[in-house]
């Protein structure tokens, strides 16, 4: 039985995530930053963890709890979108918080994983078509924006880092989901975008590594 650790599994996206694997007959492991808000991916048949995002050696304690087990996939999908993202009312702590879950969060946490990931493992950063360069037309959301883009290229240099130890790594755009951050008048609902992302992480071979996809296969530029 494969298994896959889901990250910000309490809802949205991770939600779906931890649905769909575990009906795939997956072993799913999942974080939620809270127990109350764990209770819909518990339900969904996960094993579920408590884990912050901002906090470093909370994430190597975590990795210490996970001794004998082998990461198949590791989804970092916890995110924070931030507030006041507009031109002329920036809030720099946010920016830096906004930052520190969507950016930093998913290096330390690959570094306190990594003795934990099998051979031939692949690590999924959900990141967003709005940390591409290339695709940037419209303006504001500067911290997620910036957090996106940091994000890619961390995917980009563990791709490398980690090509020795057989980890392929890369980074996923869900598009435009129907969740809380997305709102309700995105296109997608969660169930199509995350079975388009697993179609992606399923055709996937090691010479993928540092790809940047979306959820339907197309290569986004960065």
């Amino acid at each position: 039985m494969p298994t896959v650790l889901i990250t910000g599994a309490n809802r949205g996206l991770g939600l779906e995530f931890v649905r769909q694997y575990q009906a795939d007959g997956w072993r799913v492991l999942a974080t939620v930053r809270d127990a109350a808000k764990g209770k819909a991916a518990a339900g969904a048949g996960a094993e579920v963890h408590l884990l912050d995002m901002t906090d470093g050696s909370a994430m190597a304690a975590f990795a210490g709890r996970l001794d004998g087990i082998a990461i198949d996939l590791l989804v970092c999908n916890a995110g924070y979108y931030g507030d006041r993202q507009s031109l002329g009312e920036i809030d720099g702590e946010d920016f830096m918080r906004v930052m520190r879950i969507n950016a930093l969060g998913p290096l330390l946490l690959v570094e306190a994983l990594r003795p934990r990931l099998a051979k031939g493992a692949t690590i999924a950063v959900v990141s967003s078509k709005m940390g591409s360069m290339a695709e940037t037309t419209s303006g504001g959301s500067y911290a997620y924006r910036a957090s996106k883009a940091a994000v890619n290229m961390v995917v980009k240099t563990l791709s490398v880092d980690l090509k020795a130890q057989g980890v392929t790594v890369v980074a996923l755009s869900p598009g435009w989901v129907r969740t809380d951050m997305g709102g309700p008048s995105a296109p997608l609902a969660p169930p199509e975008a995350v079975a388009g992302m697993r179609r992606v992480l399923a055709g996937l071979t090691p010479a993928d590594t540092g790809a940047f996809r979306h959820y339907d296969g197309r290569p986004v530029p960065w």
